[in-house]
């Protein structure tokens, strides 16, 4: 349980030596700068061609925030933790990656942190991509930050156009009047930006999804990507459907963020499925990918100085 940069090591020597424990728990001191002569990666031992990029870094793990639908508080450790900055820009030089990504669940969550690691980063000249959450649009040098140290594309969880559905699931921290201002300075900066969407939420009508739509194909987000709100299991948001006796199936292999596993509020369950199919169908249609793009191309012609210098 937990990370398991000294507990697996101490597991394999106990199963080779055939004294293998029923548990291995991280130690609650455990952290990155207590660990001396941290081995790398042995990224050469996988087949290149089973991965389509072998180059995935890490610099923080955790997350501040406490979603109600999310598994990270309650499935992942509590504690949150920030690796030295020179361990990671080593681990990238040996490494000889000139495009990676960082598979942090908010690389921003710490900003001083995430201004050091850019920083860090530029001399590297390096192309990245990550996530992070739409709160890096309050930040103008963190923001310049990210463009200079190579970032070309970030995962954002824009989730809902709806005060009412972002309160339900706890993400207050959203605000769906800075959406198009988070996407239009991330273009303007040559940062492409995969949104994400949830719908299911109690708030959610069968108009949600022509909004959310809408929004996607005026601000020409670069990969739109829509989910079903899922009740994973031990989740504040799988308690609370338990309690309401709103859960449809216990069949884990339907909790996948593409099927309707519990009761919604204000649409049947065929009606939350069909505009969910229905959305990614308009949204990838030639046409509407012809709009993205457009908008697109019109913040990198407005910034090209920037995204140059």
């Amino acid at each position: 349980t937990g990370y398991a940069e000294e507990t697996w090591p101490k597991l394999l020597i106990d199963f080779q030596s055939g004294m293998l424990k029923s548990r291995y728990d991280m130690a609650t001191d455990f952290s990155f700068e207590n660990l001396d002569n941290i081995p790398f990666p042995r990224r050469d031992l996988l087949d290149k061609k089973a991965f389509k990029s072998m180059n995935t870094f890490e610099a923080t793990r955790g997350c501040v925030h406490k979603c109600d639908f999310c598994v990270v508080p309650c499935s992942w450790c509590r504690r949150r933790f920030l690796k030295p900055i020179q361990l990671i820009v080593v681990d990238i030089r040996q490494s000889g990656a000139r495009h990676l990504v960082f598979y942090d669940l908010n690389i921003i969550a710490n900003r001083r942190y995430a201004k050091e690691l850019f920083t860090a980063l530029i001399p590297l000249r390096i192309k990245w991509f990550g996530l992070a959450t739409t709160l890096l649009v309050e930040d103008e040098e963190l923001m310049d930050l990210l463009c200079q140290s190579g970032c070309r594309g970030l995962l954002v969880g824009f989730e809902s156009l709806s005060e009412g559905s972002l309160a339900d699931s706890n993400k207050r921290f959203n605000r769906p009047s800075t959406y198009a201002k988070v996407v239009e300075q991330l273009h303007r900066r040559g940062i492409a930006i995969s949104g994400t969407f949830v719908f299911g939420n109690d708030s959610d009508t069968i108009d949600s999804f022509e909004q959310v739509k809408e929004f996607v194909l005026s601000s020409g987000i670069d990969l739109p990507r829509f989910s079903l709100l899922t009740p994973f299991p031990g989740t504040p948001l799988f308690a609370q459907f338990e309690a309401q006796d709103r859960i449809t199936t216990r069949d884990w292999s339907l909790y996948d963020g593409q099927h309707v596993v519990f009761k919604p509020a204000q649409l049947t369950e065929e009606e939350l499925l069909d505009g969910h199919e229905a959305i990614w169908k308009d949204v990838y249609s030639y046409k509407s990918m012809a709009i993205r793009n457009t908008r697109r191309l019109q913040h990198r012609i407005l910034l090209q100085p920037v995204i140059v210098a």
